[in-house]
C-alpha cells in the first residue's frame, strides 16, 4: 500500500513532524484523567510508569536505526530524546550540554507537562516529576546503554514557585553502574507487530539530510531533512504512539476485566485534539474533503502498512491488518464504535458526522454533512485542558552543540 505521508510535499511534512510528536505527548493528557476517576491517583501513576517503560526502549531503538545514529553514548541518548513523543520540541524544551561521550546534562527551559499538572497540586507534580520520571528516564536510556543513569540536579515542586529552568538532570554512563533491564511489558511488547514493522527506507539520493549522523544539534529543523527521511520519521512517530497505547492497554488490562471503555475514551480525546492541530498546521480545506484528508494523515490510521485503509471519494475503507492483530487503536473503531472517528472529523467542522458500515475489523466510513453542529465530546474537552492543545511552535535555528571540556 502506498504511504499516505508520501503524498505530502516536503514543506508540509516538516510542519507535520512536531505536530505528531506533540500529539504523542498529549495521549496521556487524554488518558490519565479517566485512569484517575477509575483507579485513583496512585494507580494512574503506576499505569503511566508501566506504559512508558514498555514502549520507549522499543521505539527509541527503531528511530536510531532509521536515522543512522546508533551508538552507546550520551549524544545518542540526547538525539533520541529529540525524536521522542515523551519530549516534543519546544513544548518540552530540552537544552543539552555534552561534557564527553559518557557525561552530559539537560535542563528544561519550558515543560508543558508541568504547566498542565502544576495547577492540580503538589501530589500530582511529585507523581509526574519524581515517581514517573525516575524509572522512565532510565528505561529510555537503556535503549542506548543499560549503564546510563539519569539523575536530577533539581526538579519540581518548584521552590521558589517560579524557579527556572523548570528542572535539570545529569546523564552519566559508567561501567560501575548496575545495568538497567527492560521491563516485563517491554519484553512482551517486542513481540507485537508494531515493534518489528518494516517501513520504507530513506532515499540517500534526495536533497536534504537523510539521517542524523554527525553532531548533536540544539534543535532539529525538520525542513533540513529530505522528503523520504521526513516520511520515515512521521511513520516512526506514529508507531511510537501505537506502542505507547499498547503499553497502556496492557497496564489498564491488569486493573479491569474490560479495558475497552477507558481505552476508547483515551482515543476519542486524542483523536479530536490531534485532528484539530493537523488540520490547522497543514492548512487543509474544510468540509467533507478536509475531514477525509485529516483522517488519512491522522496517527490513528498510520503508518499505512500497519493500519490498512484506502479512500475513495467521500469514504474510507479499513481492512484487517497488523494493527488489528495487535489490538491497536483501530480495533476500537467500527460500526459499533464511531466516536473516535466522529471526534476527528468534527475537529474540522462540528456539523460533520460519520456513518460506518461493515464488521468490527472490515468497514467503510462515510463522512457526511449535517445541518446542526454537534457538541464537543467530553473526552476531547478533557484533553483540551492541556496547554498543548493550543501550543504554537516557533522557528528555531539548528546549531551544533560543542562538547564542554
Amino acid at each position: 500500500m502506498s504511504n499516505r505521508y508520501a503524498t505530502l510535499p516536503r514543506s508540509r511534512l516538516a510542519a507535520l513532524l512536531p505536530e505528531l510528536l506533540l500529539a504523542g505527548q498529549l495521549i496521556d493528557r487524554s488518558a490519565m484523567a479517566w485512569c484517575i476517576s477509575s483507579f485513583g491517583r496512585e494507580e494512574m501513576t503506576r499505569i503511566a510508569i508501566e506504559e512508558w517503560m514498555a514502549a520507549s526502549p522499543i521505539y527509541t531503538r527503531r528511530m536510531q536505526r532509521a536515522l543512522g545514529y546508533t551508538g552507546d553514548d550520551v549524544v545518542t541518548i540526547f538525539k533520541g530524546l529529540q525524536l521522542d513523543i515523551g519530549a516534543p520540541p519546544q513544548f518540552m524544551d530540552f537544552r543539552y550540554t555534552v561534557h564527553d561521550r559518557w557525561r552530559g546534562e539537560f535542563h528544561l527551559d519550558h515543560c508543558g507537562a508541568l504547566m498542565d499538572v502544576e495547577p492540580m497540586g503538589e501530589r500530582y507534580v511529585r507523581a509526574m516529576c519524581h515517581d514517573i520520571e525516575d524509572p522512565t528516564f532510565d528505561a529510555t536510556a537503556v535503549a542506548t546503554n543499560p549503564k546510563a543513569q539519569v539523575r536530577p540536579v533539581h526538579r519540581p515542586p518548584r521552590t521558589p514557585a517560579d524557579r527556572h529552568p523548570h528542572c535539570a538532570w545529569t546523564v552519566v554512563i559508567d561501567d560501575a553502574h548496575p545495568p538497567v533491564s527492560p521491563s516485563e511489558d517491554c519484553v512482551a511488547l517486542q513481540e507485537s507487530r508494531a515493534a518489528s514493522l518494516p517501513l520504507a527506507e530513506i532515499d540517500p539520493s534526495e536533497g536534504g539530510r537523510g539521517d542524523y549522523s554527525g553532531p548533536l544539534l540544539s534543535d532539529l529543523d525538520f525542513a533540513d531533512f529530505s522528503r523520504s527521511a521526513l516520511v520515515r520519521m512521521a511513520d516512526e512517530v506514529c508507531l511510537q504512539m501505537h506502542l505507547l497505547n499498547l503499553g497502556f492497554v496492557r497496564a489498564v488490562s491488569r486493573r479491569t476485566a474490560d479495558p475497552r471503555e477507558i481505552c476508547t475514551k483515551q482515543l476519542v480525546g486524542i483523536a479530536g485534539v490531534a485532528a484539530e492541530r493537523i488540520h490547522r498546521a497543514l492548512e487543509l480545506p474544510g468540509g467533507v474533503e478536509g475531514a477525509l484528508r485529516v483522517l488519512e494523515l491522522h496517527p490513528l490510521l498510520n503508518p499505512a502498512n500497519y493500519v490498512l485503509a484506502s479512500r475513495e471519494r467521500d469514504a474510507l475503507t479499513v481492512r484487517p491488518g497488523p494493527a488489528h492483530e495487535d489490538g491497536a487503536w483501530i480495533s476500537l473503531c467500527g460500526p459499533g464504535s464511531t466516536a473516535p472517528l466522529q471526534a476527528a472529523v468534527r475537529a474540522v467542522d462540528p456539523r460533520l458526522d460519520v456513518v460506518v458500515d461493515g464488521t468490527s475489523d472490515a468497514w467503510t466510513a462515510r463522512v457526511v454533512a449535517g445541518a446542526e453542529p454537534a457538541e464537543e465530546f467530553d473526552e476531547v474537552a478533557v484533553t483540551r485542558i492541556s496547554t498543548g492543545s493550543t501550543f504554537t511552535f516557533q522557528p528555531r535555528k539548528s546549531l551544533p552543540i560543542t562538547p564542554v571540556r
